[in-house]
């Protein structure tokens, strides 16, 4: 391994946070003059937006939140890398999500950057595990936690198309740690949220 070939690697770290990081609900909700770090759930994703800022913005956020992780994929692709490294540039556009520069390292949950990270790396096989996840979610909406269970949903319907195709697997179980942690931050903000309404 080469120093060009490091170079490569970091570069393509760092855009791929930076992807992560692009603060489109906090942008798309201060036009329509709300703060969405100081309303509702004080998340920065689509279902916050949708509650409290409108049913168009939320639309644009959940649109925009996928496509920064199908872009963050594909650059990470086009500049050749894979395996492991290619999942340390998804972990990174999740952390730049969760953590933006732009926002003093605030953002969302998550779960629409992980849907485009799936899709840049598994396609159509991810356009079907996100159908079936929005079904459970949308079956299960009255119980607690329900996009967690759409996560479950979406991850078994990867593993039952993808797991026996040959050079699949390793990025597979590689995206299972992704979708693990995003349940992890998930349930540990839900956790924080409800202790300081608590402590109110």
């Amino acid at each position: 391994m080469d120093l060009e070939f490091y170079i490569t690697i970091a570069l393509s770290f760092l855009v791929s946070y930076l992807f992560g990081a692009l603060p489109f609900a906090d942008r798309i909700s201060k036009r329509k003059g709300v703060d969405i770090f100081q309303i509702g759930t004080k998340l920065a994703g689509a279902s916050n937006v949708l509650r409290n800022v409108g049913v168009k913005s939320a639309g644009f956020v959940l649109l925009f939140d996928i496509s920064k992780g199908v872009l963050a994929v594909a650059v990470a692709k086009i500049m050749g890398l894979d395996g492991f490294y290619l999942i340390i540039s998804c972990t990174l556009a999740l952390l730049g999500h969760w953590n933006s520069i732009f926002t003093n390292f605030r953002g969302g949950d998550g779960l629409a950057i992980g849907a485009g990270l799936a899709l840049g790396l598994f396609g159509i096989y991810a356009v079907i595990a996100g159908l079936i996840a929005g079904l459970v979610s949308l079956l299960a909406q009255k119980l607690p936690f329900s996009s967690l269970f759409s996560i479950f949903a979406a991850y078994f319907v990867l593993f039952f198309f993808i797991y026996p195709r040959e050079g699949f697997t390793h990025i597979l179980l590689g995206f299972g740690v992704v979708c693990l942690l995003i349940l992890i931050h998930a349930l540990i903000g839900h956790k924080n949220r409800k202790n300081t309404i608590t402590n109110i």
